[in-house]
């Protein structure tokens, strides 16, 4: 029944809505829970049977006891059927027309409003059609989309003439939420109406259309399921069929679980999933079978997809490489620069570094406190000794007991596609009719390379690109220049003595401690106790001796608690020798330089700087050289520069020519086991010569290094660093060095730039005048003396 044309009181009592909006010739069922809201049913029942809903305002609870706060347009609806059950009253109404609040009153039970008929604006012409039109069309796609709207909405749609109806049909029937029903509902202007409904409809249909396309994928996932599971069926009956015990098929069952759960990238899923089916087809007890079974399980064990999150808090890493590393303050600031751009640019690949420097020096451990500060696993692989290509790539499945090579190995073990991977000992990597290491480290650690690392037994690409990769080296001469094109070189230099004291203080000593069962209220290691060990029992660079002296010195002590001891075990400098014995080095510099022909050099070695003994003798002969102590062709080369210069000079330092025509000459460097080799002894071997030739020694304290050319100059070399911590650790008080290594002295420790006097020199005669000692005529008159003097400025010196 229609009630459109029906006339509207002035006076309508209120029925506010929550949730509901009643539209104009819409039947709508309402549930009646509020007891006032019963009471304003059943009265209006008696009467003309009309009220008036109207939508509550947001964020507003109705009060029994007073006026609702509701919206000011709202719908006169009529009574058509009244319901009462045990749940509550079920009451249809239908929608008359649009009215406006004018007032609201309160009445005895519940609210009357002043309300005033609204009528619709309506236009048109071809734009109305059109819109009206293309309302049709959007409402007849969402019900053929929805499965929840019956398609005879379609007909009842069409049925209706007003543009004003039609869209207030068809919101009716969408699950739109409040405010927007109640934009339309307040909408009088029937263009406005049309253009929201338009927008609304709009966005519905794109809600609708990602529902059927998400119902689509998961109905295809479910069908796919079903084939998979259909496929299993038919495998397991095919094991039977072949005489396959249920432990085979449960195997074949458990890596397709495995597979399936595994996040792979998809060319090796396609290959997993292709050796999975040649799996399924094998007998058990064939060799294939077993290759084939661990291939797989490489592919499924391997983070192909599984990285650990990184945690880039520079401050935070700051605090954990000076908590466990002592000084390196050059690699320090490096490495948090490294972070620094990793948190500023998560893309960027970064260098591949290379820490060089002498065993002990802390190398490996550094990258335990990388790994630490960017929240990331850490792994190690040893290289050293390391001959052959496939330890690096794999070797092919074709060869019994194939693996993959080492760098795939330590993926794995780490569990991580992105861990701190430590390459230990790259410069000891050897060659041999095998292949080549090295130049397959060269795709390793390139990072324009390395995001498609293949391994020989994989014969799938790898992603390397997220590895932080850290090589080590005891020396960089080793390692190939391609190899060390692709790498930053970071330098750790020997520590000095008061770092080795700090050190052992901060981290050896409570190690050793520790780890041998020990307190600290049961050992003390007194100051003078731990230089005494530093000096006279251990000559490195790095503190891995000093560490073990300290843990001889906790065992000794260790076994005193263990047989009843009490008390503190106070370790003092005179205690020193009763755990370890007599010292193995004692300065005994002033004995051996004595006497003429016996000069102190510093060398470059991998363990770090260290001092080395020229000796020269000459005895009669016919003008021979000899040359002993294993060296190498450049030294020999420099003991012979050595000699022509002094024999080109012989007038100038007044030796007789007749010493070089009737004696043979012998240059020895003791410690005769050990290969030598370079030409920074040129300057140590001519003042060797020298002193024997004038027979003026030289000065005990001062030790020597450079190359020297056959005119007399003095040129720079390398390794002044390590040469001179060796020095400071031997006692020297003086060096001698090229001119050109001066800016060299910045990278010394301040303490002990201020421990030595330096000589920076350009000519050999500057040499000689300061380490040969006086003349024996009691002059005190050195030759060129005036020009040593300008070569040790304070500042460079001291």
């Amino acid at each position: 029944m229609d009630f459109s044309d029906k006339k509207i009181p002035d006076t309508l009592p209120v029925l506010p809505l929550k949730d509901a909006v009643i539209f104009p010739r819409m039947v709508v069922p309402l549930a009646i829970r509020e007891e006032a809201h019963r009471r304003l049913v059943d009265d209006a029942l008696q009467g003309d049977k009309m009220v008036l809903t109207v939508m509550m305002k947001d964020g507003v609870e109705e009060e029994a006891a007073g006026v609702p706060e509701v919206r000011r347009i709202g719908t006169a609806c009529h009574i058509m059927k009244l319901s009462k059950m045990d749940e509550g009253t079920v009451v249809v109404v239908q929608g008359l027309a649009r009215v406006q609040i004018k007032a609201v009153k309160q009445g005895e039970h519940y609210s009357l409003a002043e309300v005033e008929r609204l009528e619709d604006v309506g236009h048109s012409g071809k734009k109305m059609d059109a819109m009206t039109l293309s309302i049709m069309n959007l409402f007849k796609e969402i019900v053929d989309l929805s499965p929840h709207l019956p398609d005879e909405l379609i007909e009842l749609a069409k049925n209706i003439e007003e543009p004003g109806s039609l869209a207030d049909m068809i919101v009716s029937t969408l699950n739109l939420d409040r405010q927007k029903k109640q934009d339309i509902l307040e909408s009088l202007d029937v263009k406005t109406r049309l253009e929201r409904i338009t927008r609304y409809l709009s966005e519905d249909l794109e809600l609708q259309r990602m529902g059927r396309q998400i119902q689509d994928q998961v109905k295809k996932g479910i069908d796919q399921h079903q084939r998979e599971y259909y496929l299993k069926e038919q495998l397991k009956a095919i094991q039977k069929e072949l005489g396959m015990g249920e432990d085979e098929g449960s195997e074949i069952d458990e890596l397709l679980e495995r597979l399936e759960g595994k996040d792979l990238p998809e060319a090796v899923k396609t290959v997993a999933e292709k050796e999975l089916r040649r799996l399924s087809g094998m007998n058990p007890a064939s060799s294939e079978y077993t290759v084939s079974r661990t291939y797989l399980d490489w592919i499924l064990d391997l983070p192909w997809n599984e990285g650990t999150e990184e945690t880039l808090d520079i401050r935070r890493a700051e605090r954990i490489l000076n908590r466990h590393h002592y000084n390196l303050e050059k690699v320090k600031k490096r490495i948090l620069e490294y972070l620094a751009v990793r948190k500023l640019n998560p893309a960027h690949k970064g260098p591949i570094l290379c820490l060089v420097g002498p065993p002990g020096t802390g190398k490996t451990s550094l990258g335990r406190s990388i790994a630490a500060a960017m929240g990331r696993k850490f792994v190690r692989t040893s290289l050293g000794g390391v001959h052959d290509e496939a330890e690096i790539r794999g070797h092919r499945r074709t060869y019994v007991g194939a693996l993959p090579g080492r760098i795939i190995q330590g993926i794995k073990r780490a569990g991580s596609n992105n861990p701190v991977y430590i390459l230990d000992e790259i410069d000891k990597v050897g060659t041999d009719f095998r292949g080549d290491p090295s130049s397959a480290l060269l795709e390793v650690l390139d990072p324009e390379q390395n995001f498609s690392f293949s391994d020989h037994y994989l014969e799938v690409e790898f992603d390397l690109s997220k590895v932080m990769f850290i090589a080590t080296a005891n020396q960089l001469d080793p390692v190939p220049p391609p190899l060390r094109d692709r790498m930053e070189v970071l330098e750790l230099a020997g520590y000095t003595e008061d770092e080795k004291l700090n050190i052992a203080r901060k981290f050896l000593i409570p190690r050793q401690v520790k780890e041998h069962g020990l307190t600290r209220e049961r050992i003390l290691f007194r100051t003078p106790a731990v230089r005494k060990i530093i000096r006279e029992y251990t000559r490195e660079a790095g503190v891995r001796n000093l560490e073990r002296e300290v843990g001889a010195i906790c065992r000794a002590v260790a076994r005193g608690v263990a047989e009843g001891s009490e008390g503190l075990f106070d370790i003092s400098a005179a205690m020193v020798q009763e755990y370890l014995g007599n010292p193995r080095f004692t300065f005994d510099l002033a004995k051996r330089t004595s006497v003429p022909g016996v000069a102190i050099g510093l060398a470059w070695t991998p363990a770090g700087g260290d001092i080395l003994f020229v000796e020269a003798t000459m005895m009669p002969g016919k003008k021979s050289l000899n040359l002993t102590g294993q060296l190498g062709d450049v030294m020999k080369e420099s003991a012979h520069t050595a000699m022509s210069y002094l024999r080109s000079k012989t007038a100038h330092f007044g030796i007789g020519e007749e010493l070089f025509a009737e004696r043979d000459f012998h240059i020895h460097v003791p410690a005769g086991a050990i290969p030598k080799d370079g030409p920074s002894a040129g300057v140590t071997m001519l003042t060797a010569l020298a002193s024997l030739l004038t027979g003026r020694p030289v000065r005990h304290r001062v030790a020597m290094t450079g190359e020297v050319t056959l005119r007399g100059m003095v040129l720079p070399v390398g390794g002044i660093k390590e040469k001179v911590l060796a020095a400071s650790r031997s006692g020297i008080k003086e060096i001698i060095l090229p001119e050109g290594n001066r800016h060299d002295l910045d990278d010394i420790p301040e303490k002990i730039r201020k421990q030595l006097v330096f000589h920076p020199v350009d000519r050999m005669e500057d040499v000689l005048a300061l380490a040969l000692e006086e003349m024996k005529d009691g002059t005190g008159k050195r030759p060129h003396e005036a020009s040593t003097v300008k070569q040790a400025p304070q500042e460079e010196g001291r």
